[in-house]
């Protein structure tokens, strides 16, 4: 089929009512589309038939993680002119049987059809994870969702994470160059911990402690007492070895436990660092409730967490399909103003809420900076479709991140008791100066 990138695109634009942002590759070698854009390259007909079965981000997912689908050129641009293209359509599947009753739009599926070959859907990516979504966040559940995402071998985290192993936003001074990302990565621990009062001998619970960063950081820093906690066993292992390197062992325990199974309470304080996107909204004021029971009362909760902006209607949120068959499967993410509401709920007085979300951005872009710097072994230790997931994942969120698509926010949060003394200051955080009128 000669110059079949000239027909692809014609298909894609008709379908899409719009210029396709980029320009397209095809596996016969033909190229069509603005010289100098990203270019997509389909690299076989597989790749159509993956977007014709599963139309929208799916689709799009598998071919990428099989391979079948490869950008040229920079990444970020690339996804970013293609979201509002395709990904950001998906809310139009609902109006796909009107757009079928067009005879030019139905000729358009036609050719992709014959453009595809043999009409048969491509199997998912090994990678993939897909299960009803019934029955969630039960302890068995929840075990094995953090078992996909985060027992995918500790050497690949070190390559994607660096020495710090601190699989969260980080906390710039200013944009890099200006920084190092375990620099900045300290920063944050410390201001977790400042945020969280820490004194020589309190006794801390880490929830979802990941490597022990931020455990370590505490008992060393702060001369704190830490239980640490994780449900996957490659973390555990990997943080009480860093533990043990440390000289910590009288100072931090880890654990491989649910949150809901902790009964050793009261703690002085409780961090919960890009933990509590796994808990689900069906459990979330369970989640907060036990923290609330496990805080001793005038003791401080540091929840970091990612949020979703709020939808019109809440009953048509849906988890992201790519996230969850590939990444966090299980995870979900709510509005701000819903994570608020259920910490008091639970009894908390939420005393601070901090915005980080271009920090996220910038973490991001690090993290696949670090990941594309040493692909070939990243490659050898998770295989290539897994190393493209985490690819497409960051640099994705680094975008939702910079256009405020999603957030990421510190919320403090006390168990004041009926005294009413919170033992806050009265400034708990400085502004810098206004400027010139």
């Amino acid at each position: 089929m000669a110059d079949a990138a000239s027909r692809l695109r014609g298909i894609l634009e008709q379908l899409l009512g719009a210029p396709f942002p980029v320009r397209v590759r095809t596996w016969d070698g033909s190229e069509a589309g603005p010289p100098e854009a990203p270019v997509l390259g389909v690299r076989n007909r597989r790749a159509l038939r993956r977007l014709l079965f599963k139309p929208g981000e799916l689709g799009l997912a598998r071919a990428w993680v099989a391979g079948d689908l490869t950008i040229d050129g920079d990444l970020y641009t690339a996804l970013d002119r293609l979201a509002g293209s395709i990904w950001e359509r998906d809310e139009d599947a609902r109006t796909l049987a009107q757009s079928l009753r067009d005879p030019e739009f139905r000729s358009a599926v036609r050719r992709l059809f014959a453009m595809a070959g043999p009409p048969l859907p491509p199997a998912p990516p090994p990678e993939e994870v897909r299960r009803p979504r019934r029955g969630l966040h039960t302890k068995g559940s929840d075990r094995r969702a953090i078992s996909h995402h985060y027992d995918v071998g500790n050497e690949f985290y070190e390559i994607v994470l660096g020495p710090s192993m601190v699989y969260s936003c980080a906390y710039w001074p200013a944009p890099p160059p200006e920084g190092t990302l375990e620099q900045a990565q300290h920063d944050k621990l410390d201001l977790v911990a400042r945020k969280l009062a820490l004194r020589p001998g309190q006794r801390l619970l880490d929830v979802g402690c990941g490597w022990g960063s931020m455990a370590i950081h505490a008992a060393r820093e702060q001369e704190v007492n830490v239980v640490g906690i994780t449900l996957s066993q490659e973390q555990a292992a990997y943080a009480r070895k860093r533990v043990a390197e440390e000289g910590l062992t009288d100072r931090v325990e880890i654990r491989v436990q649910d949150y809901r199974d902790v009964a050793d309470g009261p703690y002085d304080a409780i961090s919960s660092i890009g933990m509590a996107e796994h808990v689900g909204s069906e459990r979330y004021l369970e989640y907060t409730t036990v923290l609330h029971r496990l805080l001793k009362p005038g003791g401080r909760l540091l929840n970091h967490q990612i949020a979703r902006r709020p939808q019109r209607d809440e009953e048509s949120y849906r988890v992201d399909d790519f996230i969850d068959a590939y990444v966090f499967p299980d995870g979900e993410l709510a509005p701000l103003g819903t994570t608020v509401t259920l910490l008091e709920r639970a009894g908390f007085e939420v005393r601070d809420v901090e915005s980080i979300r271009e920090h996220y951005a910038l973490t991001l872009r690090r993290w696949v900076a670090n990941l594309e710097a040493d692909w070939a072994r990243a490659v050898a230790l998770t295989g290539p479709g897994r190393a493209r997931v985490w690819q497409l994942y960051m640099a994705a969120s680094a975008l939702a991140f910079e256009r405020n698509r999603i957030g990421v926010n510190q919320v403090v949060a006390v168990r004041t008791p009926e005294s009413g003394a919170s033992e806050m200051p009265l400034r708990a955080r400085v502004w810098g100066a206004p400027g010139p009128a």
